[in-house]
Order: C-alpha cells, then structure tokens, then sequence
C-alpha cells in the first residue's frame, strides 16, 4: 500500500471511530448536482496514475484520481476511447473531472442510448467501504463475476458505498467512420424518425434535437464503418455538418456547455431537470412556466428547464409515460438545503439500498445525502 492510499485508508479509519461523516470529492466538477453535501472533505487526487493499459487487450487500469482528460488523451493516442463518453461538466480553463469520479457519477454522453452506459465497461475496482477494509471486486476480463457483480454496482452510487481508489474499464477502438446530418423538424417528427431508424441497420451513435428562435433541428451522429457511414449519409439525407464543428458541438452537449443549457444562468429561478422516459414516449407538453425540451439519447432523455415549484407537475407527467423526473441542477440562487427534491421509491428498491448501504457503509460516514439514483 503506498502513502497516498494508506493516508486516505487513516482518515477513513479515524473518520469511522469518531463517527465523522465524510465527503469524498475528486475534482469536485459535479458538485452541482447536490450542493447540500455534509461531512469533511476527503480529496480523491492523491491517487494518480494509470496503473496498466494493454490496448491488444481493450482494458486500462487507472487510480480514482487520475484526470479524465488525461486518461482519454492516452487512449486517443492508441486510436481508442471510452465509448460512454463520460460528461467533464468542468468550468474555466483547468479540466478537474476523475476517472474515480467519472464512474462514482455514472454519468454517460450522448453516445449511451447506442453504446450503453458506464456500468457496462466497468470490469472491475478496488474500493475503500465503511470500515476502512480495501476490498476487489471483479479484474481486467469480461468474464470474471461469481455472484453479485458489485464492481458495476459502484457505478452511479457516488461514492455512497465506498470509496473507489482503482478501477479497470473496458475501451474500444474510436470508429473510422463518423458524421453529423442535421435535419429541420418538429420534436414529434424527429422522435418518429429516431424510433423508426432505431429499428434499422444504421450505424446510430448519438442524437439531439432542440429549438432555437421557433426553429427545430435533429443532430443525428453516425459511427462505424466508413462503408456503413456513408451509405446512411446517403440514405437518410439531412445536411452534412462539418466533422471537427460537429465534434466540438457533441463535447459542448455532453458537458452541457450549448446555449440552451449557458442560457439558464439568466434565469436564476429555473433549475434543471432530467426526465428519462421510454424513447418511444411522445412529445410532452409541459406545464407553462417549463422551457424546452433539448432530446437526448434517441428520445429516452429529455431537459427540461423549470422552477421548483413545477417539480410535481413535471414528476406526474413523467410517470404518465411510464418514466422518472429528478432535479438535475436547482436554481442558481437556491441555498443549499434546497437542493434535493423529494422522489417517490418503491419500497423493494429502498429496502435493498438500505441493505447495500448497511453491508457496505453501516455507519453511514460516505457522502451523506449525496445519493439520487439516476436512470
């Protein structure tokens, strides 16, 4: 164990003795997602590094506190990628997001409805639980799980369960082929053509449709085959967009840095709220007073900008489609206690995270209400 890790293993420890809730943050580039965090911090960045990348292999190890962005620049340079595409959220010029953070969040990009989510690449981790023990879970390979496969488990608990210091991710080879086609629609019209190409051979990668001064566009990408590309280019029509604008755009999507969602810092009353919903849902109609939505992931995921005072009506008109509504971000003036808003579970799912919680974290010092489970 070297010190970084036997530091972070002592405070832990001395956290658990003392009954001291901990809040456990790597770059912290998520923090807005529950800014009513409690507990002393516990800084994730000591634990850098990547401990071993085989590309013939298709698997990197690295520390939870290893860069994102450095960690994709050394895949890139291999010709791979994560293909989950997990969000940065960062702001300003320095890049903060983690590798442990990016898979404690279990946030994934616009590529998730076609590629699948983080948990699906997570192979395997190391993690620190409740009781300071430094536990493994899974390895390097697809097929190493007997019983419960806690390792995907730790993606989206964050950080509720333990504390990941190591993690093995599958990666994949970045496709050679790849597109943008934009096409002028309504939001009916485009979650029709999404349902209808779905269920056809396309090389579909990610899509998002949202509109602008009364004007909707569908940003459809492609990624595969060069072949398979180009003949749906052909095939599908629309308006080719530029690749390397095309590619700055899905960054500024994933990591919500487009207008639509920079807009709402003018609108300190609104928050953002994350509807996921069956992507053969139709258009909503929102209740007045709610912008958008911007469609993400096929039609499964929509945003909605909306005062918390719209919550319930939002939380109704989700389930009517058989779907779930949460507060992404609240409102930029909201205190922090304000944050979290109250989501109907269902008793089984309650009962088997309170079990989790009672096997992993009986003391309950990691990041105490922190937990939202997300789609």
């Amino acid at each position: 164990m070297d010190s970084a890790l036997r530091q972070i293993t002592e405070r832990v420890r001395a956290a658990l003795a003392d009954q001291t809730p901990l809040r456990l943050r790597g770059g912290g580039s998520k923090d807005f997602h529950a800014p009513a965090l409690a507990g002393e911090l516990l800084d994730t960045r000591p634990l850098l590094g990547v401990v071993s990348y085989e590309p013939s292999e298709l698997v990197v190890t690295a520390r939870a506190g290893t860069s994102l962005a450095e960690l994709q620049a050394l895949l890139a340079e291999h010709g791979q990628c994560l293909p989950f595409d997990p969000p940065h959220f960062s702001t300003g010029v320095a890049d903060g997001a983690t590798v442990g953070g990016a898979v404690a969040a279990g946030l994934s990009g616009p590529a998730r409805a076609s590629v699948g989510a983080v948990r699906d690449y997570v192979l395997g981790v190391e993690i620190l639980n409740g009781r300071a023990e430094l536990l493994r879970f899974g390895g390097q390979v697809m097929k190493n799980v007997a019983g419960y496969d806690v390792s995907r488990l730790m993606a989206g608990s964050w950080g509720t369960l333990g504390l990941i210091t190591e993690m093995s991710l599958k990666v994949l080879p970045v496709a050679p082929g790849e597109a943008t086609l934009r096409f002028d629609c309504t939001q009916a019209q485009a979650l029709q053509w999404l349902n209808t190409w779905g269920g056809q051979p396309l090389p579909l990668n990610a899509s998002c449709w949202l509109e602008d001064a009364g004007r909707g566009s569908l940003f459809l990408r492609l990624r595969g085959a060069k072949a398979a590309v180009e003949s749906a280019c052909l095939r599908l029509g629309g308006e080719r967009q530029d690749n390397a604008r095309a590619g700055a755009d899905w960054d500024a999507c994933r990591d919500q840095q487009l207008p639509w969602f920079t807009d709402r810092l003018a609108r300190p009353e609104l928050a953002l709220w994350r509807l996921s919903v069956p992507a053969q849902a139709p258009a909503l109609v929102l209740p007045e007073g709610a912008r958008g939505p911007l469609v993400e992931w096929h039609g499964a995921l929509r945003w909605v900008q909306a005062p918390r005072s719209l919550g319930g009506a939002l939380q109704a008109l989700a389930a009517g489609v058989g779907g779930t509504a949460r507060m992404f971000c609240a409102e930029r003036d909201a205190p922090a206690a304000a944050a979290a808003v109250d989501v109907a579970v269902q008793p089984a799912l309650a009962a088997l995270q309170a079990r989790l919680q009672q096997a992993f974290d009986p003391a309950g010092i990691f990041n105490p209400g922190r937990l939202q489970p997300l789609a």
